[in-house]
């Protein structure tokens, strides 16, 4: 059973002009990306009231402490209270960097798997619902993931790479850049996207020139992390 809205809008498909397509496949992603860091923002927030509660020995509400769990185990972190685990994994993704990986996995959202399961960046599942890939090689049993909307794919993308151990250096580089009050752009990100891909540094150079070659970076400004609130990137890393 497939999404009943299925891919970009059908007057996308119709740009003949491909400048012109690019740049509505931009108009048409971004929003969704950052409604994705939103709300990543604001779990963010969250966890930082929280353990300032903790701090200040304030009263914390079951409620609190029950929305703490849920996000524990959305972002796979082991320690409940390990407040620099929460940081390190709830944070943004450069929306240059999500654009480029959207334009690459999807074909510029032409793909089969855009078209029929909102399926924008590649994502693959083990259970019944999915789509069979065309050249899926012989013995393997993963299917292309069906999303209902694009909105669900691009927050399914945020939450990878968020807790994805394959993207560890990602988050890490993310942190250094928050922690000296520093910007961290899609060309930043890009160095770290080695293991997204089967094609390694050749997918990391392709991500560098695609990015460069659309401008993407000029959507990074109002997305850049800040410093973080009593974040110690040396206390996770040690």
């Amino acid at each position: 059973i497939f999404a009943s809205t299925k891919g970009f809008p059908p007057s996308y498909y119709d740009i003949k002009k491909t400048s012109l397509q690019k740049k509505r496949f931009a108009q048409i992603l971004k929003p969704l990306i950052e409604k994705a860091n939103k709300k990543t923002l604001k779990e963010r927030a969250f966890v930082n009231r929280f353990f300032n509660k903790m701090i200040s020995f304030s009263t914390i509400e079951p409620s609190d402490l029950n929305r703490l769990v849920k996000l524990a185990k959305k972002y796979k972190i082991k320690n409940l209270f390990d407040k620099n685990s929460y940081l390190m994994r709830i944070d943004t993704v450069p929306v240059s960097l999500a654009l480029t990986q959207a334009a690459i996995e999807s074909g510029w959202g032409k793909s089969r798997f855009a078209k029929a399961a909102n399926n924008i960046y590649g994502h693959w599942t083990y259970s019944l619902k999915g789509m069979v890939p065309q050249f899926r090689d012989e013995g393997k049993t993963h299917k292309i993931r069906v999303f209902n909307s694009l909105q669900d794919s691009v927050d399914a993308y945020v939450l990878n790479l968020n807790r994805n151990r394959a993207y560890k250096d990602f988050r890490i580089a993310r942190a250094q850049a928050r922690a000296m009050n520093m910007a961290f752009n899609g060309l930043d990100a890009a160095k770290t996207m080695i293991n997204y891909s089967q094609k390694k540094e050749k997918y990391v150079k392709m991500l560098t020139r695609i990015m460069k070659s659309n401008n993407f970076t000029k959507f990074d400004n109002t997305n850049s992390p800040k410093k973080g609130a009593s974040f110690s990137l040396y206390a996770y890393l040690r």
